[in-house]
């Protein structure tokens, strides 16, 4: 009888040893899952880098975190611009010129060779290239917004007083080549030109009716030694109450972008694609494709999708939640997301791909097809 109570007190002892031991084991098995989905994750975050690089560590120069939201990527430096300045700086930080401003709420506007600094919803811009200011103007009604054509016209959006609003467009030289008052069309939007800029595009949108009606209007620029004629050349519109949010011309060819969908001159008709994205983010012309920067829904992954002139998707593929920026050059684009900067060829084909250490506030192909990153920390170039 005895033997037999050591013996079941032994057996429990065991048991209860074993019990122990189970417990502790399942202990470090958990622990190793959730070690291992952490570290999986990093590993996912960092996957395909070719390199990591420490941005404080290229070239440029370093600054807080305030000073570098007021820093923009252009020609061969930045240009810093606050409500009383507008100052264009090497990448070592050195300034080369500055203009005097007066704005309340100070925009910039980049592209290529020329940027203009103007007060949104206020009076005034002031046009710049490296060398110096091209031209400052005055206006009658509040500026909307800005774009630039590759030789240096500059098309101003504007309220327009009786009208719906007004297009002014001026000469690099600053005199003004022509204003479009939209009395029928309805609110400018947004305006594109195409690469030898003898054509400008606006997109309005009427909201006069029941329903929204958009409209793209084609004006035809030709010059003629030191003038410049604007006509009309063709208006386009279709039966959805959409807005044209963007336009882009490959040669001269015209896209438009809703935020869902892609239009394109044809035959002399606006004609939807057959390519339909959910929520379109950025759009981008790279050589003579799209690049199209889109996400399926609210707080998903922002995927990436080239889109050739045959309108034929080439590359799609996920990118990342938060893209900082979009910039290209010829047939390279630079894209910055998360903490990660891609460099691909228009086809999508990816020709590095960047690990950085500081968030990227925006970025800008300048002088000599180097890239210029603004970060929380400075301003440094990633070659």
């Amino acid at each position: 009888m005895e033997n037999n109570k050591e013996n079941k007190k032994s057996g429990q002892r065991l048991n209860g040893k074993l019990t122990v031991v189970v417990m502790i084991f399942a202990v470090v098995l958990i622990a190793s899952i959730v070690l291992l989905i952490i570290v999986s994750k990093s590993i996912e975050a960092r996957q395909g880098a070719d390199k990591q690089i420490k941005l404080s560590g290229q070239g440029g120069f370093n600054c807080e975190y305030s000073e570098a939201q007021k820093l923009f990527p252009f020609a061969d430096g930045v240009l810093k611009v606050t409500n009383d300045r507008a100052a264009y700086l090497t990448l070592s930080g050195n300034e080369v010129y500055s203009q005097m401003i007066s704005y309340s709420n100070p925009h910039c506007m980049t592209h290529d060779k020329y940027a203009c600094v103007y007060d949104s919803d206020g009076y005034a811009l002031v046009a710049l290239n490296k060398d110096g200011v091209m031209f400052a103007s005055p206006v009658t009604n509040k500026i909307k917004s800005v774009f630039i054509s590759d030789n240096g016209y500059f098309a101003v959006i504007t309220d327009g007083g009786d009208a719906y609003g007004e297009v002014i467009l001026y000469s690099s030289s600053g005199a003004v080549i022509s204003t479009w008052s939209s009395y029928n069309s309805g609110f400018p939007v947004c305006v594109a030109f195409s690469d030898d800029a003898s054509l400008m595009a606006v997109s309005t949108v009427n909201t006069a009716g029941a329903s929204a009606v958009p409209y793209i209007r084609v004006f035809k620029l030709s010059r003629d030694k030191d003038s410049v004629d604007v006509s009309d050349l063709a208006i386009y519109t279709v039966a959805d109450s959409i807005i044209f949010a963007n336009l882009t011309f490959i040669g001269n060819t015209l896209y438009a972008y809703t935020t869902d969908g892609i239009y394109k001159v044809r035959d002399g008709d606006l004609v939807q694609l057959k390519i339909n994205f959910s929520s379109i983010n950025y759009v981008r012309k790279v050589g003579d494709n799209m690049f199209v920067v889109y996400s399926d829904s609210v707080d998903q992954l922002n995927k990436l999708a080239v889109i050739n002139n045959s309108d034929t998707i080439i590359y799609n593929s996920d990118i990342g939640s938060d893209v900082n920026g979009i910039t290209s050059v010829g047939n390279l684009c630079a894209l910055s997301v998360d903490k990660r900067i891609f460099f691909m060829r228009n086809n999508g084909t990816i020709t590095s791909d960047i690990a950085v250490d500081e968030d990227v506030l925006r970025i800008g192909f300048i002088e000599n097809d180097k890239l210029c990153a603004v970060s929380t920390g400075g301003v440094h170039t990633v070659n």
